[in-house]
């Protein structure tokens, strides 16, 4: 079968498009996939770069998102039949392993790859498979990050630091569903045009302005007696940023993040946290029921994942190239 092959740790170039790689095999208890649409996520970047304290079993292929049809069932098998059209929930379980797909074991960037019986998740006629495809790590994470964690409600402000990005898109959406006010974060005018299309209300160019004192001139800046600030700053990048995100927060505001793609190596002074009565709030990938909540939502056209572009297998390496440039606003979805 084709497909996309890191062999060791390192750059771009460590990707290898192999047209006869072997096909895996189904064991008991798992079922094979024809892959229709493996979105990427910049996790895949830090899988093939390799990861400290993470053992990733060499040759791997990488892709998590992974969205297709049943082509094989194995033995001991119910409730599933080949063409059924399935998502795979990456999340490591007690059946495959505790090994997450696309890092613990083969996943999507190939023609086929192979899913315990218990991560699928049946796809709804009305959404495709790319769009499938573009649910779990990003828009399933953001899910959890504001509504289970952050609790975020209708009226309050959310400030989203890389919005142009998977995660970042999706929280623009799921804020704005809920009827939040967001101040979307991005690198250049073009993608804030493109953020506010998505309904994003203020746009701050972080590459122009200083962030904190771009959202303190629209929100005001946070008073100890309750005046100014933020309700939610949604923050995934790291890289520094946590110091200007929690100025920007109101009295009784709270941080979230699931990640820190820019560096996870912050300094913040401690005093506005106590001073403001802050909440610093983590959040660690999804839950099933994210992602059946976010599947209904596109059935309904309510909640649809941005798109950047759609790309064949073979340009898999253009496509982690403009992941790690930030060229990317949503999603790059590979159909092998």
């Amino acid at each position: 079968m084709r497909a996309a092959v890191v062999h060791q740790h390192g750059p771009l170039d460590r990707i290898v498009l192999e047209e006869s790689y072997p096909e895996p095999l189904v064991a008991p208890g798992w079922v094979k996939l024809r892959v229709r649409a493996a979105s990427i996520n910049y996790h895949d970047i830090f899988t093939r770069r390799g990861m400290p304290g993470i053992r990733i079993p060499l040759p791997i292929i990488i892709g998590s998102d992974v969205a297709g049809e049943v082509a094989e069932l194995g033995e001991g098998v119910d409730g599933w039949r080949p063409g059924d059209r399935v998502l795979v929930d990456p999340l490591p379980n007690a059946h495959n392993g505790g090994r997450m797909i696309g890092e613990g074991f083969d996943g999507g960037r190939a023609e086929y790859c192979v899913a315990h019986a218990s991560q699928l998740v049946p796809i709804p006629e009305s959404v495709s498979f790319e769009v499938a495809g573009s649910i779990p790590l990003a828009y399933a994470t953001a899910h959890r990050m504001l509504v289970t964690r952050a609790a975020i409600r209708a009226g309050e402000k959310v400030l989203v630091l890389g919005a142009s990005g998977g995660v970042g898109t999706a929280c623009v959406l799921i804020a704005k569903l809920i009827g939040a006010e967001v101040i979307a974060c991005a690198s250049s005018a073009d993608k804030l045009d493109r953020l506010a299309a998505l309904g994003a209300d203020h746009g701050v160019d972080y590459a122009k302005s200083d962030m904190r004192e771009a959202v303190w001139e629209l929100v005001g800046k946070p008073r100890v007696f309750g005046a100014g600030g933020v309700d939610v700053v949604v923050n995934s990048t790291g890289g520094g940023t946590w110091g200007d995100s929690i100025r920007c927060l109101k009295l009784g505001g709270r941080l979230v993040t699931c990640g820190a793609t820019a560096g996870f190596e912050e300094q913040i002074d401690a005093r506005y946290v106590w001073t403001f009565e802050h909440s610093l709030l983590g959040s660690n990938g999804w839950r099933r029921e994210d992602i059946t909540t976010l599947l209904d939502h596109a059935a309904a056209r309510r909640l649809m994942p941005v798109i950047d572009r759609v790309i064949p297998l073979d340009q898999i390496r253009e496509a982690e190239r403009r992941m790690e440039a930030r060229e990317v606003f949503g999603k790059i979805v590979v159909t092998p």
